[in-house]
C-alpha cells in the first residue's frame, strides 16, 4: 500500500447530545456530553491508518494537554506526526459540537494553533514522494495551495468547512471530495437536492473528477462528466460528526490499495455509514472488520 500525507487541522472536541438544535438565541438543556480528539486533519489521517494506510500528518498543536492527548492519540494509531508542530503560544484548536435526536448537528471551530501551519512547516521531500495528499480548510489556505504545488501523486481537497475555492487551488485538485453544502458554495448555488442538480453544481464547479458525499444516500462519483450513484446502506444515525472525514479517509485508503474511483468511492461510503452508528469524533471512526461487517 501506498503512502497518505495529511495536512490539516487538529482539534479536542466537545460534543453535547441535545433534544432538538437550539434557535437563536436559544438555550436547549443537553443531555450527555462526550469528549474526544478530533479536527478533519487529525480524524481524516486516523481514518486511513485504521484501514490499513501508511499515513503521516501535518498540523500544529499546542503546548497544552489538549496537544499532547492529540499526539498520543496518533502514536495510538500509528501514525507518523513527526511534522506536527507544537507551537508554545497558540492554544490547541477545539471544536463544540451539539447533536441531536435526528442525529443532525451544528459545529463551531476555534482554530487556535490550526491557524498558524505555515509554508515552512511542510515537509516537502515527503509530500512530493506522497502516493496521496489529503487536504481540507480548516488550515491557512497558502499553505494548503503550496501542498498541491509539491504534491507529485493524487492531491485530494475536501473542501470544508464550506468556502469558495481559489481558482489557483482548484487547478491543483487531483479529486474534490465536497458534500452538498460545500458544492453549492463552490458553484454558488442553493444546496442540490436532486442527483441531477448535483451534476450541474458539479459541472458549474468544473472539476475533472469529484465524488460528492450525500449521507444517507451515498456518493456520488463524477469522471471527466461521467457519473455513478453508490447507494449507502440503511443504518441508525446516532452522530455524524466524522462521518465525512471517515469518507475522505477510507477514500485516501482505497486508492493507495489501488482500487479504482468507484471501488474507492464504495469502501468510502461503507466507512461513512460505519461511523455514524457511534458517538464522538475519532473514537467512532470504523476499522476494516466494521466495514466488512456492513458489506455483508
Amino acid at each position: 500500500m501506498g503512502r497518505i500525507v495529511v495536512v490539516g487541522s487538529l482539534n479536542h472536541d466537545t460534543t453535547v447530545f441535545v433534544p432538538r438544535l437550539p434557535a437563536p438565541g436559544e438555550t436547549v438543556l443537553g443531555k450527555t456530553q462526550v469528549t474526544d480528539t478530533g479536527g478533519k486533519g487529525a480524524n481524516q489521517a486516523v481514518a486511513a491508518s485504521r484501514l490499513g494506510a501508511d499515513v503521516s500528518m501535518v498540523g500544529r498543536v499546542g503546548a497544552d494537554g489538549a496537544g499532547r492527548t492529540l499526539l498520543d492519540v496518533l502514536d495510538r494509531e500509528n501514525i507518523d506526526h513527526s511534522s506536527v508542530v507544537v507551537d508554545p503560544g497558540l492554544a490547541t484548536g477545539a471544536a463544540f459540537i451539539t447533536v441531536d435526536e435526528a442525529g443532525e448537528n451544528t459545529i463551531v471551530v476555534n482554530s487556535g494553533a490550526n491557524a498558524a501551519l505555515t509554508v515552512a512547516d511542510l515537509p516537502e521531500q515527503e509530500i512530493r514522494a506522497a502516493n496521496v495528499v489529503l487536504a481540507q480548510l480548516e488550515s491557512p489556505i497558502g499553505v494548503i495551495i503550496r501542498a498541491a504545488e509539491l504534491c507529485e501523486g493524487t492531491f485530494i481537497l475536501n473542501p470544508a468547512p464550506a468556502a469558495p475555492l481559489d481558482q489557483l487551488l482548484l487547478g491543483l485538485v487531483d479529486i474534490l471530495v465536497p458534500n452538498r453544502t460545500e458544492l453549492a458554495v463552490l458553484a454558488n448555488l442553493p444546496p442540490a437536492v436532486a442527483l441531477d442538480d448535483v451534476m450541474r453544481a458539479v459541472r458549474i464547479v468544473g472539476a475533472n473528477r469529484t465524488v460528492v458525499t450525500l449521507g444517507s444516500e451515498g456518493a456520488l462519483v463524477v469522471v471527466d462528466g461521467n457519473y455513478i450513484h453508490v447507494p449507502a446502506p440503511k443504518v441508525e444515525s446516532v452522530d455524524p460528526t466524522a462521518a465525512g472525514d471517515a469518507f475522505c479517509g477510507a477514500l485516501a485508503a482505497g486508492l493507495c490499495r489501488g482500487l479504482d474511483m468507484d471501488e474507492a468511492a464504495r469502501w468510502a461510503v461503507l466507512a461513512g455509514a460505519a461511523t455514524v452508528t457511534k458517538a464522538g469524533a475519532q473514537s467512532a471512526l470504523p476499522t476494516i472488520e466494521d466495514i466488512e461487517a456492513l458489506d455483508g
